[in-house]
């Protein structure tokens, strides 16, 4: 009987430093929130997405507790500090200290992946550090949209490069339950760093209001709501649809790679948006932040319907449907008070959750996957 790999202590602690990259990443997109600021942030999180992924598919498939597989993850650890404190800069002075610790990053792991190699196999680090990584420190020398063009072209070399090097991709033998927990304790980390964009404003506030409380307990109502989205139900069957996919390498990259830095950017958004509701409870939201809020939890909500049909062939009605009423109710939320969209949208997704658990009560299962069956694992 084979022992379930387990996340190791190192993994753990290397996880403490991408809490302060997406608390980062979410203060750049709170400073500009507009639709060039959302692509500015996007392009700058997909790097330490990727320096994340790519540490936890080589400790997926190697000893993470092996000392040298250790000091690499501290190093690689250290190179991904480096980029968060870049990122409020990195469309700034602070460009080449961005790109410069993401190349670094990448040639640890090249360099652990590949060291004992006498050839250079095609694989997504490979590519990052013969693409990704050198167009991001030439566009560290550049300035305004030339560095953004550039960076942009980093960002889809590497979100293409799980594709392009899928021959390679298929050798590797994951285990699925590490593989699983890995992503569910990432998107835990985003979701995290929501609860942290709501409270330090209020935390330091010279006057709490009953308004602004009651915004803080509706923005944590939001934050459980979408726990129980991904936790309730889809968390299981992540790990499901690995253990019985043919190829368990095209799950891994369509509803890993790709699912879950969907879910984990719409996660960010969400938090934004929270964070300016709790900020001034009784006014409007900007036009930008509902579209952030609303918007992100739509994204949330429909990426679901992508990575059930990329796990069983078939679509999350419920939530694709949760997701067509937020968007709709979108241009209702911008003429409310922030409190009351912010309760509006936590109500929805609230449904959502009774209606699944609803569902799974009259067909007679617990959301244990006891029996396995692909129908149970996701509505």
């Amino acid at each position: 009987m084979e022992t379930e790999k387990k996340v190791a202590w190192s993994e753990l602690f290397f996880d403490l430093v991408l809490v302060f990259a997406v608390t980062q990443v979410s203060a750049l997109l709170h400073h500009d929130h507009g639709w060039e600021g959302t692509l500015r942030a996007l392009i700058a999180f997909v790097p330490i997405y990727w320096v994340w992924v790519g540490n936890t598919v080589h400790a997926n498939t190697h000893d993470a507790d092996h000392p040298l597989d250790r000091l690499a993850l501290f190093a690689a650890g250290l190179c991904a500090l480096m980029m968060a404190l870049a990122l409020p800069e990195a469309y700034g002075d602070r460009g080449l200290l961005f790109a410069g610790a993401y190349f670094c990053a990448r040639l640890v792991l090249a360099g652990l992946a590949h060291g004992r190699s006498r050839r250079l196999r095609p694989t997504p680090v490979t590519l990052s550090v013969l693409l990704s990584g050198p167009l991001l420190v030439a566009g560290g020398f550049l300035d305004g949209w030339a560095r953004t063009g550039l960076w942009a072209l980093a960002a889809t070399v590497d979100l293409a490069a799980p594709r392009l090097t899928r021959r390679a991709m298929m050798r590797l033998d994951f285990d699925s339950g590490h593989l699983a927990e890995r992503f569910g304790l990432f998107v835990m980390i985003a979701l995290g760093e929501s609860i942290v964009a709501v409270g330090a404003p209020a935390a330091t506030s010279p006057h709490l209001s009953t308004g602004s409380l009651t915004a803080v307990a509706m923005a944590f109502a939001l934050a459980c709501s979408l726990w129980w989205v991904y936790f309730h139900l889809a968390a299981t069957a992540v790990r499901h649809g690995l253990e019985t996919a043919e190829v368990r390498a095209d799950v891994a990259r369509q509803v890993l790679s790709y699912g879950h830095l969907s879910l984990i950017a719409s996660i960010i958004a969400v938090a934004v948006g929270m964070a300016e509701a709790v900020a001034h409870p009784g006014d409007r939201l900007p036009p930008g932040v509902t579209a952030l809020l609303y918007g992100g939890c739509a994204l949330f909500l429909a990426t679901f319907g992508y990575t059930r049909w990329h796990l069983f062939r078939s679509w999350s009605v419920t939530r694709l449907v949760a997701a067509a009423a937020v968007l709709a109710l979108l241009p209702v939320a911008a003429l409310l008070p922030s409190l009351a969209a912010l309760a509006l949208l936590t109500a929805v997704v609230t449904a959502l959750n009774l209606a699944e658990l609803g569902f799974v009560r009259r067909r007679g299962e617990l959301p244990g996957a006891r029996s396995g069956r692909a129908d149970i694992l996701g509505p």
